[in-house]
């Protein structure tokens, strides 16, 4: 039988950059399977799953391998040509960056055509993309009964409020036995006072027992937008929990009849706050999705809108690149800090930051954290970074920038709310069913065999991208356009299933006593 025709890679693999020493597998490489790469042959020699890595080159044990054109790991046994290059043969490598500061500075020039949508305008000049009556508790003991009042105005009895979004019971597994003034203490007080104060939020109903560490007072006694209507009460105060819901719903019917008053207006698109977030990452995360949101984000930014990374521990291995863009030596260090308070932080707790990337990730053809963070970084398109947040911080500047936060998804989006976002954008691989009420969040597959097999859970799909019908500049477009039909009312996938109740996630720190 004659030899198998070779077959150019290009037509089963994307090479990244031109001295990579991978390229990424289109769909599943069979054994046999003859490759071109210019002068070279190479030979799949076991199977390559989609989105897996395929050696283009001879790598003894020790070498440095690279992707994206940067170094993704180390080789921990001899690879040969044609090898499937993933965690049996391929491990972390030490992080040894020099860092630079502003070196790499992009300034995007400001937009000719500028954007708008349609918005709730605020007291205090914020817009929020939805127009909800919230309910929130400042300790895990009302949760139940938040919950309960909550209910009452599901479904049919929201008919009689047109244009209100829904009444969210935002409820947590903290708020007692944590010292207020600890960094703990502090954390969570500012995330419920961010949500509290959050221009999707037209109403609030704090909610408490009336013992905990973390009362209700120290929530309502934050900033809010004038026009924001609160009502505070305390179980123990109205007599139990039968007493406080009758209280309660009888106080959420008054803030929706006034809110259901509230109308949107047209407003520049600088006036939106995206927060940039993953979760079940793949091989074409960073191939697809995350670079074209990264387009999406300068867009974005030359409109003089704002946009938030996040996720710290999925930006090691990376940061350099991000210290590069930044507008000063302080900002850039203020993200190095993070960093390094990160290495502290899960050693204290038995880890390091390269036990990321989890087993879902892993399967998807990612095998470091290296590797993990220079895809999620894409997401931040090319502008200059502006500003470094901790978590739930408000985020005050315009253009790119940078927030503290965990990499599991729901503590980190919380975050980013907390912060002041409008708008969420998802990317993902293996298939997110992420939810943020009050804010919307847009799902983008990385691939098409996710987004066909989940698509009633996706809102656009990138896999086009390596499929070869679609661009990152074209589809960058469109998700900005989503974005902005998003904002000015259009649902979510994640809201027409009434997702996002449950994703209310606070970052706990410190001693529970």
């Amino acid at each position: 039988m004659a030899d198998p025709e070779p077959a150019p890679l290009t037509e089963h693999a994307l090479l990244l950059g031109p001295d990579d020493d991978v390229a990424v597998a289109l769909r599943d490489l069979s054994p046999g399977l003859v490759l071109r790469h210019g002068d070279l042959l190479l030979t799949v020699a076991a199977e390559v799953p989609q989105g897996h890595k395929v050696a283009l080159r001879e790598l003894p044990p020790g070498t440095r391998v690279h992707k994206y054109g940067q170094t993704i790991g180390r080789t921990t046994g001899g690879v040969r040509p044609g090898d499937h290059v993933h965690a049996h043969n391929l491990a972390m490598d030490s992080v040894d960056h020099t860092y630079e500061f502003g070196t790499a500075r992009v300034a995007i020039p400001p937009a000719t055509e500028r954007l708008t949508f349609d918005g709730y305008v605020r007291a205090d000049g914020s817009v929020g993309t939805r127009n909800y009556v919230g309910i929130l508790t400042s300790v895990n003991c009302a949760a139940s009964t938040a919950r309960m009042i909550a209910d009452q105005f599901r479904g049919l009895a929201m008919d009689a409020f047109p244009g209100v979004d829904g009444v969210v019971a935002l409820t947590h597994d903290s708020g007692c036995g944590l010292v207020p003034v600890s960094d703990g203490g502090r954390l969570l007080q500012r995330t419920l006072r961010g949500y509290a104060a959050h221009p999707n939020i037209g109403a609030i109903l704090v909610l408490g027992l009336g013992c905990e560490m973390i009362a209700v007072d120290s929530v309502t006694g934050g900033a809010f937008p004038a026009d924001t209507l609160v009502e505070q009460l305390v179980i123990q105060e109205q007599g139990g929990i039968r007493a406080t819901v009758r209280a309660g719903v009888t106080a959420v019917r008054g803030l929706l009849e006034q809110v259901a008053q509230r109308r949107r207006q047209t407003v520049p698109a600088s006036a939106l706050v995206l927060g940039l977030n993953c979760g079940g990452s793949d091989g074409y995360s960073g191939i697809t999705a995350n670079p074209a949101l990264g387009r999406t984000s300068d867009l974005l930014v030359a409109q003089g809108a704002t946009t938030v990374l996040a996720e710290t521990p999925e930006v090691f291995g990376a940061e350099h690149l991000l210290t590069r863009r930044a507008v000063s030596r302080e900002v850039g260090q203020r993200l190095l800090d993070r960093i390094a308070w990160w290495h502290g932080y899960v050693q204290a707790g038995g880890g390091t930051l390269d036990n990321n990337p989890s087993p879902g990730n892993k399967a998807g053809g990612l095998t470091t954290i290296l590797e993990k963070s220079l895809g999620a970084v894409a997401k931040g398109g090319t502008a200059e970074l502006a500003a470094v947040y901790e978590y739930a911080e408000r985020v005050t500047a315009s253009g790119f920038t940078f927030m503290d936060t965990p990499g599991y998804d729901p503590v980190s989006v919380t975050g980013l709310v907390a912060g002041g976002a409008n708008v969420v954008c998802f990317t993902t691989g293996r298939g997110s069913v992420l939810g943020t009420k009050p804010v919307p969040c847009i799902k983008i597959a990385t691939n098409t065999t996710m987004f066909e097999r989940m698509r009633d859970d996706m809102d656009l799909n990138a896999g086009g991208i390596a499929d070869g019908t679609a661009t990152i500049e074209g589809l960058g477009d469109e998700i900005l356009r989503t974005v902005l039909d998003v904002a000015s009312g259009r649902p979510t996938v994640s809201e027409e299933l009434d997702l996002g109740r449950d994703e209310f996630v606070p970052w706990q720190l410190g001693a529970v006593t």
